[in-house]
């Protein structure tokens, strides 16, 4: 049996020493007024720190204060309570002591909890005082994410038969639906995504169960699931594709859908994808904020001779401005803060993308519809007719599109492109070699961005290291700087999920192409040559601008060397 409250609550309250009368009689008031928990109400009115009212509560009604972050918690005694339970009350069991479950909960006033739990569990029951987010964390690493909706589609059993057909049809669906038991897990995978910042969601069917991770900072995590999901695993693709407006009964081909969701007030697209795999339908969703504000220059993380560079250069009138780097390396998110910053009334901006990532006003933006012909450079020579100051091309695919993009520089366009190449050198050559002629190149190419995206360091948890000096300098750092300029390293805590990171920023590698540069791009010298040049007149490479964000304490030498190639 657990200790009884006594029976007057603001005296308890008063004897945690946290509060004063004027402050115990408010939240008496507020919390029968919003029928809010009495912790909640204190941490949200700012009286008290969580854990630390817990921690006295904990002393004044001698129940434990335990952190079940930490816990390695035993299946068996996670199965003494039903999800079902465990997802209402918000609680978790983490031990038995002398034939009593104990059970971590954050609010104890619940005055039916105890009996609640007894019924349920069939066995003594004694609370413990745990912080919400360690709860939540616990319910979701050991159930699941989405464990209490599976555990009521496991209690029907008809249900489990329709939802398992490999043949589904939209009346089965529709079924469902009424039912929102899978309306509700696949609502509740996006949810969980979003709250944990990811950009995609990839669902991977195995061979005994259906995988789902979450991309996070450029990385991807494994999210836990309740074990028996693989049973409802052509429901919840069924699902996705209906809400993508897909055709579900076509399993044997790739298609491409959009969703529009509303998460908290904010819009968000997402661009899914299937692909017909050994097991099942692959599905990949990108989450795309669209009424996230833009990133401006500012906030790109240039240093400031490359942003004074990059500002005379978007405000020139014509010319070809590429941004270079891998999938997934921010090129989307550099065009679109270049943009911004020239968006203005006097300027008419037409883009040709594919797809449109982010919606952007006062600015005209076309999607490429390969299957009808409207293809990159379809959509070019028209765009030309509609009097455009500025373009921006998704990505220069081919010979056509180069050749295109070129011209209408030369005839007073700014164009803004991406291609996919190592380092910025690599853009000219890789130009060339789509067979542009190196005097169109070098008249029209105003500068090259490469660019790579690192992880940022949890500025609650970094911590200053001790690096190997050897091995620094055997990958090139500065160890010189060591003496005046620590290095830092991420521990890991609950802001940023154990990981030591939070966050993303790039690095960034500017070439302009000066008169140096012209003369070794008319000799169609090798990129490494291009890269020795622009170095010796002051260019600073991907690894270079990663080693003075180390320096800084923004991220780790390890970041730097996964994204950066050594400079020859």
């Amino acid at each position: 049996m657990t200790t009884p409250l006594p029976t007057s609550l603001s005296g308890l309250l008063k004897r945690t020493g946290l509060l004063s009368d004027a402050q115990i009689v408010a939240l008496l008031q507020h919390t029968q007024q919003t029928e809010t928990t009495l912790v909640h109400a204190i941490v949200s009115q700012g009286f008290a720190a969580e854990d630390a009212f817990l921690e006295s509560l904990a002393m004044v009604l001698h129940l434990p204060f335990v952190r079940l972050g930490a816990m390695t918690i035993d299946s068996a005694i996670l199965e003494k309570l039903p999800t079902r339970v465990v997802f209402q009350y918000n609680v978790v069991p983490y031990a038995i002591e002398n034939g009593a479950l104990l059970v971590g909960t954050n609010d104890p006033f619940d005055t039916g909890l105890v009996d609640a739990l007894r019924l349920a569990s069939g066995m003594r029951v004694r609370l413990a005082l745990a912080l919400q987010n360690d709860i939540a964390s616990a319910i979701k690493k050991f159930y699941g994410v989405g464990a209490d909706t599976m555990e009521k589609l496991m209690q029907d059993d008809n249900r489990i038969e329709v939802a398992a057909e490999d043949a589904m049809l939209k009346t089965d669906l529709s079924e469902l639906d009424q039912e929102a038991s899978i309306v509700r897990f696949v609502n509740q995978i996006i949810w969980e995504a979003y709250q944990e910042r990811a950009t995609d969601i990839h669902l991977e069917p195995m061979e005994n169960q259906l995988r789902i991770r979450y991309r996070v900072d450029g990385v991807l995590h494994q999210t836990p699931l309740p074990s028996q999901l693989i049973r409802f695993q052509a429901a919840i693709i069924s699902r996705i594709k209906v809400m993508a407006n897909m055709d579900i009964a076509e399993k044997r081909l790739p298609q491409d859908g959009r969703i529009g969701m509303r998460i908290q007030g904010e819009d968000i697209d997402i661009r899914v994808s299937t692909m017909p795999t050994t097991y099942g339908e692959s599905v990949s969703l990108r989450l795309l904020m669209r009424g996230k504000e833009f990133i401006g220059l500012r906030q790109l993380g240039l240093r400031e001779r490359d942003e004074q560079i990059i500002r005379k250069l978007i405000e020139k009138p014509n010319g070809i401005i590429l941004v270079t780097g891998p999938t997934g390396s921010g090129k989307s998110t550099s065009l679109y803060a270049y943009l911004h910053e020239i968006n203005t009334i006097d300027q008419r901006i037409i883009t040709v993308e594919d797809p449109i990532e982010y919606e952007m006003g006062g600015i005209n933006q076309v999607n490429v519809k390969a299957e009808i012909g409207l293809t990159f450079a379809t959509a070019l020579r028209h765009i030309l007719r509609q009097d455009p100051d500025i373009i921006m091309i998704g990505e220069i695919r081919d010979f056509e599109t180069a050749e295109i993009a070129i011209r209408a520089s030369l005839t007073g366009h700014l164009v803004f492109s991406t291609l996919h190449t190592n380092d910025a050198a690599g853009a000219v050559t890789r130009l060339l070699d789509m067979g542009v002629e190196p005097f169109l190149v070098a008249s029209s190419l105003e500068a090259v961005v490469a660019q790579r995206l690192v992880r940022r360091l949890c500025p609650d948890c970094k911590r200053p290291s001790t690096p190997d000096r050897l091995f620094l300098e055997t990958i090139g750092y500065p160890v010189a700087t060591l003496d005046t300029t620590p290095i830092y390293e991420g521990v890991g805590c609950e802001k940023c999920r154990q990981t030591g990171f939070r966050g993303r920023t790039a690095l960034y590698e500017l070439l302009q192409v000066t008169e140096a540069i012209e003369p070794l791009i008319l000799q169609r010298s090798s990129s490494n040559t291009i890269k020795q040049k622009a170095i010796a007149h002051g260019m600073r490479t991907l690894r270079d601008d990663g080693w003075a964000k180390v320096q800084e304490g923004v991220t780790t030498v390890e970041e730097v060397l996964r994204v950066s190639e050594e400079t020859d």
